[in-house]
């Protein structure tokens, strides 16, 4: 059993656990995942990037937003809790080296996964900036985590209640655009990766994405989280999650991950619900 050692709620719906997993610490590596479930073994599977690990404490760290009915059953778990099955290290790590200079650009929940990366890009010697990204200034996580990493740390909201008004795109450019930038690192919603990926292509700069496609094995046997990459089917469990954003095929992406749009929708709202009630909210 994997129990969870702490919680916290980082906003309304988005929650961080530490838990112990002691092989997946000491193993895992910048830019991968692990598989969780909770209620058995045909219990829904659903693929969290490894936000961050203490190798000595034997324990990982994931950050997850509660959306369907797997999400909101570990939102109700406490410390003390465990999960039955936590499946990993996964996925293909981040290469890291020293490129010069690094935008690391995170969107919402995205900006748990970028962590460990922008980390990993500063321990290698880049000059790393990074923006954050979100609605409202209450969506904005992991500020004080990632400002320990960054030279330069930019947060922008929607609806300008911190930080700057303006959407990640509009730093990314005014950054490339004085030039001297090597790599750009974006992770978060697929539109807001799509619209990162054509801001740097305008300006030819190296770009990778981490992509979140519907998932089921996390092994490759299912195909369920094919993706298109120049034309050829990739499967994001085992050749991802991070590909070249130049080369992935958004609208066929952002097609697939509609799919199941209603159903998530329902149960969201079911389970939102549900959940408050249990709390004590409602």
């Amino acid at each position: 059993m994997f129990t969870i050692l702490n919680k916290k709620k980082l906003s309304a719906e988005v929650f961080q656990m530490e838990i112990l997993a002691p092989k997946i610490a000491k193993n895992r590596k910048a830019g991968q995942f692990v598989i969780l479930q909770q209620g058995g073994d045909f219990a829904e599977r659903i693929p969290l990037t490894i936000a961050d690990s203490d190798p000595e404490k034997g324990s990982i760290t994931i950050v997850f937003q509660a959306v369907g009915e797997a999400t909101h059953q570990f939102a109700l778990l406490e410390v003390g809790d465990a999960f039955e099955n936590v499946l990993g290290p996964l996925g293909q790590p981040t290469h890291i080296e020293n490129f010069g200079k690094v935008v690391c650009v995170g969107g919402g929940v995205g900006v748990a996964p970028l962590h460990p990366i922008a980390q990993a890009l500063k321990r290698a010697g880049n000059h790393v900036t990074i923006i954050i990204g979100a609605r409202n200034k209450d969506l904005v996580i992991l500020e004080q985590e990632m400002n320990l990493i960054a030279d330069e740390l930019i947060i922008v909201t929607d609806d300008g209640s911190y930080g700057r008004k303006a959407l990640v795109t509009e730093p990314l450019k005014e950054i490339i655009q004085k030039g001297d930038t090597d790599l750009v690192v974006a992770i978060g919603p697929p539109i807001m990766m799509k619209f990162c990926t054509l801001t740097t292509k305008e300006f030819n700069t190296p770009t990778v994405v981490s992509l979140n496609t519907i998932m089921i094995d996390g092994t490759g046997m299912c195909g369920g989280c094919r993706v298109s990459i120049n034309g050829e089917t990739k499967f994001v469990c085992v050749d991802g999650p991070e590909f070249d954003a130049f080369s992935v095929d958004w609208d066929n992406l952002l097609l697939r991950l509609g799919t199941f749009k209603p159903q998530e929708s329902e149960a969201h709202h079911r389970c939102h619900i549900g959940m408050h009630i249990k709390e004590g909210e409602a």
